[in-house]
């Protein structure tokens, strides 16, 4: 069976609260480690209503002490709003913490709007095209090669598992151009997924840390007993999404019966198209979705995305899900 992994956002449900959705995060990842995934990540975001996420390193210190075996990861830290010695300090700490246990995954994103560049008082566009030497440089204090003049405690010597993010063919090039392993977020931009993963694979050259490629891949994921109890329980993803793309984000909404049909049709299609990588409905049409997206991608770990308003349902989902597929 391929290896799986969660993605979680960590959600604010409408009613709820940031403490609630952190405590509901924790039992997620204790639900994911009973179930046998491979990783816990949690993405960076902010100034978003409806996500508790945004210290991500906090959240990961938060999961990692309700858990004991499962990976814990960023999927991920977007680099361009941070100062490379700092994630490293950060992440040196949780590899302290949970030691041979931690992920780091980083994007090139601001993972927020144009206000998110004063408040952090960061010029972001050349952040993000310092992004490549930001890079080297985090791995380089964390590893010692090279050797920089000064060393990260905590933070030199910590055996983090450092990965890049994308959802374009940029990061694709920079992960192979550096050896690094190469996750796709096919869950929410599936358009240059094929062509992503070719060229990853293509132009990849081995380095100390990695002998050939390694891919993730990404997809929306929501069980349930029945393909009619999954569908409803998707429409609060979808609700989240249109909001999101129509300027209007909040936080997650409670499910509603035949959400899709009272959507105009390019609202319509538009999310069906944000959709291609996923595998909503029952155990047997999980299986099936995910068999395919597999063949297709041919990638060598899967990461499931796909919050539900009612927490305990998406245990249920990724309980069903792994069972589905062994």
């Amino acid at each position: 069976m391929i290896d799986l992994s969660v993605l979680d956002l960590v959600p604010v449900i409408a009613g709820g609260s940031v403490p609630q959705a952190l405590a509901d995060a924790a039992a997620l990842a204790k639900c994911a480690e009973a179930a046998g995934y491979k990783r816990f990540w949690v993405a960076e975001h902010h100034a978003m209503d409806g996500i508790a996420g945004g210290a991500t390193a906090v959240v990961l210190a938060h999961i990692g002490h309700a858990t004991a075996t499962i990976r814990i990861g960023s999927g991920g830290i977007m680099l361009p709003n941070h100062n490379p010695w700092v994630i490293a300090e950060q992440f040196g700490t949780l590899d302290a913490l949970f030691p041979g246990r931690v992920d780091l995954g980083l994007g090139r994103a601001p993972g927020a709007d144009g206000r998110l560049a004063q408040a952090l008082r960061k010029d972001l566009m050349r952040a993000a095209e310092q992004f490549p030497h930001d890079v080297v440089e985090l791995r380089a204090l964390l590893t010692g090669e090279p050797e920089l003049q000064l060393r990260a405690t905590p933070g030199y010597g910590a055996q983090v598992e450092m990965w890049m993010l994308g959802s374009s063919l940029f990061g694709a090039q920079l992960a192979a151009m550096i050896g690094m392993p190469y996750a796709f977020a096919s869950h929410f931009a599936p358009d240059h997924l094929d062509a992503a993963l070719a060229l990853y694979r293509k132009e990849f050259r081995p380095s100390q840390w990695l002998a050939k490629p390694h891919a993730m891949a990404a997809m929306t994921v929501i069980a349930a007993d029945s393909d009619e109890e999954a569908v409803l329980l998707a429409s609060s993803l979808d609700q989240s999404f249109v909001a999101l793309r129509t300027g209007n984000p909040g936080r997650l909404q409670p499910p509603v019966p035949g959400y899709r049909q009272t959507l105009p049709p390019s609202i319509l299609a538009m999310l069906e198209h944000m959709r291609q990588a996923s595998a909503v409905g029952s155990p047997a049409t999980v299986r099936e979705r995910i068999a395919r997206f597999v063949e297709r991608t041919k990638a060598d770990e899967l990461i499931v995305a796909g919050s539900t308003f009612d927490p305990m349902a998406r245990h249920r989902s990724l309980e069903l899900t792994i069972k589905a597929l062994v």
